[in-house]
């Protein structure tokens, strides 16, 4: 079916709850036969008047809607709201807060907050538990870490001295939150996670993981990657004394990270260490599908990719707010 190509349309198209129906329809079975989410039962009659479909097979709660089975599930929000929330949130640059997702919306902005990192959750994909490896023989990679946090002069000092005692007084980075992040070169795909540490274990580990053998490796002068000499063709770039030569560096993630900061900082402005996984999955997303000159992907192409991955997860507000103790990390 024919996807809106702007926010305009989008708004406009998704205003009926019809055209939001046979939009999750075709996302969610693209041969248009509906099936229950429960016992894949293709016995089942669409209720128009509750909204609902009824499936026929033996087990409880044989009604359904098209949000079961996604992060939309047990939402009171309508289709009509959670399908333009998505398309602000892939295809703004710098992200979508709460505060305006809520005026926008006409929703409280609790709501809108519990909507974004729902999203969030449908939009990690390409993680470090993606068993793939990036590289091979011949291929290049950056590897490169940033921390995130406010500015150590702004930090109380009693704070400031309870994180220097905590992290052994590391200066600048002083109770900032470490992120990883991989760079292919030539999938033009990046890879970033939030890491508990930046010990040489911690970060040649994930690299271990998620590089192939024999990959050129590309870091800065961090001694955590000093042994990656034994698995990988590893060059460094000193950032003391320069910031290329040739094709060693890593400009790529400094890209990546500043815009990632440019969100965290003038969009979310405060964001807690417990959630930033689901930030840094946002801009991963987007980075990863900007697309290119050769692969130009548009908008509305971001949007149904995002409603391709909103099957199987989930986010109670319990586990978002850490009061469940059994949460799960997507």
């Amino acid at each position: 079916m024919e996807t809106p190509r702007t926010l305009q349309e989008a708004i406009q198209y998704f205003t009926d709850f019809e055209n939001c129906r046979q939009f999750m329809v075709a996302m969610r079975w693209p041969d248009g036969t509906v099936r229950c989410p429960k016992c894949d039962s293709e016995k089942v009659t669409y209720l128009a008047k509750a909204r609902v479909y009824k499936c026929y097979g033996d087990h409880p709660k044989p009604k359904f809607s098209l949000k079961v089975g996604t992060v939309f599930e047990d939402s009171p929000i309508p289709l009509e709201k959670w399908l333009p929330a998505v398309w602000m949130l892939v295809n703004d640059k710098n992200g979508i807060s709460s505060w305006e997702l809520h005026r926008a919306l006409g929703i409280t902005q609790k709501s809108a907050w519990f909507m974004l990192h729902r999203i969030r959750v449908a939009l990690k994909k390409h993680g470090f538990i993606n068993p793939g490896k990036l590289g091979g023989e011949g291929k290049e990679v950056e590897v490169d870490e940033s921390f995130v946090g406010g500015k150590v002069g702004n930090i109380h000092k009693d704070r400031r001295a309870r994180f220097a005692s905590e992290q052994g007084g590391r200066g600048g980075v002083t109770g900032k939150t470490a992120v990883q992040g991989i760079l292919d070169r030539d999938l033009r795909q990046v890879r970033a996670h939030v890491v508990p540490n930046i010990s040489r274990k911690t970060l040649q580990d994930e690299v271990l993981k998620n590089v192939k053998y024999g990959t050129t490796v590309y870091s800065d002068s961090c001694i955590a990657y000093d042994q990656l000499r034994y698995r990988f063709v590893h060059d460094v770039v000193d950032h003391t004394k320069e910031y290329v030569r040739g094709r060693v560096h890593t400009n790529g993630l400094e890209n990546f990270w500043s815009l990632m900061k440019r969100g965290l900082k003038g969009t979310y402005v405060c964001v807690e260490p417990f959630h930033l996984d689901r930030y840094v999955d946002e801009q991963v997303f987007r980075y990863n599908n900007r697309g290119s000159k050769e692969n130009p992907m548009t908008d509305a192409d971001r949007f149904s990719l995002a409603l391709t991955q909103i099957i199987g997860k989930r986010l109670t507000y319990a586990e978002l707010t850490g009061k469940n103790a059994t949460a799960t990390t997507f």
